[in-house]
């Protein structure tokens, strides 16, 4: 049988892996109960994310099933995923022009207040004149 230089690293990565447990396996005997809890709940984790990151979906073909890889997605699916990311980014800049404008009519109210007020606006700028708003008259 003719083995293909993916299929020969592949196996290579194989051996080396079960080695290295072996050689992880003989020395986990003498280490302390936490450790040995924390090391199976790490290669409990590990083993999901590697069946999650190989998982193939049995997707129904006409009248017989057929086993497909999930990371294909049509253009529709493309555009669908990107729907939520486009509408948030729209509501961020209407928010971001609607507080604009907001602050933009609050200077034009105090700067209208300032103008037709009766006192001069240097009068604002007078550091005394904080201390006489303050005072009771």
């Amino acid at each position: 049988m003719n083995r293909t230089p993916t299929d020969l690293a592949q196996s290579r990565q194989h051996q080396f892996g079960r080695r290295l447990a072996a050689r992880l396996d003989a020395g986990s005997a003498d280490l302390p109960y936490h450790v040995t809890e924390r090391l199976r709940a790490a290669r409990m984790q590990a083993v999901a994310q590697r069946k999650l990151a190989t998982a193939q979906v049995v997707v129904g073909n006409g009248g017989a099933a057929s086993l497909r890889d999930t990371g294909g997605m049509s253009l529709w699916q493309r555009l669908a995923s990107a729907l939520p990311l486009v509408a948030l980014a729209a509501g961020l800049v209407a928010i971001h022009v609607e507080l604009n404008d907001q602050r933009a009519r609050e200077l034009a109210d105090v700067d209208a207040a300032l103008l037709t007020d009766d006192l001069p606006p240097e009068a604002y700028a007078d550091p005394g004149f904080l201390q006489f708003l303050k005072s009771d008259r």
